[in-house]
């Protein structure tokens, strides 16, 4: 990081980050073209879990190239100033690199969403009917790096 000083040290926020955050872009690469999305997700145990269609350009990309690259950021706002060149942003952002994979025991998806619906509905435990774990994808993320970042907080 260019800039040590507005590096995140301390876990516990970047986990807020991570927790709060609504919206996780991850970053694919397709014959040296990148794409990238905007998904829902969340973290648990050094992993994000996204929500998809069964089929698509990324689930596509993913089982030709599992890397991947994610960003998110957290409370971005602009910084107005007196002159045009003193203006900036706040924000706290992650960015991070990992190997995704798809869950396709039924299990395993419902843990996911039930991750997912915890995370953006606060419901948790609850059941999913096969016609619908047979409908959704779920992609893992396992984190091998990540970072964090702050400024103007």
């Amino acid at each position: 990081m260019r800039r040590p000083e507005k590096k995140i040290v301390d876990q516990n926020v970047i986990h807020s980050i991570l927790k709060e955050t609504i919206i996780c872009r991850i970053g694919l690469c397709d014959n040296n073209i990148p794409y990238v999305v905007p998904m829902n997700f969340a973290y648990h145990d050094n992993a994000l879990y996204l929500h998809a269609a069964r089929a698509g350009k990324k689930l596509d990309i993913i089982k030709a190239n599992p890397h991947v690259c994610f960003e998110m950021e957290y409370k971005a706002e602009v910084s107005l100033a007196s002159t045009s060149c003193g203006w900036s942003m706040k924000y706290y952002s992650i960015i991070g690199w990992g190997n995704a994979s798809m869950i396709t025991n039924s299990a395993d998806k419902t843990e996911a969403l039930n991750l997912l619906m915890e995370k953006y509905a606060g419901e948790k435990s609850l059941s999913y009917e096969d016609t619908i774990l047979d409908k959704v994808a779920i992609i893992r993320v396992e984190i091998t790096e990540m970072t964090g970042k702050r400024s103007g907080y």
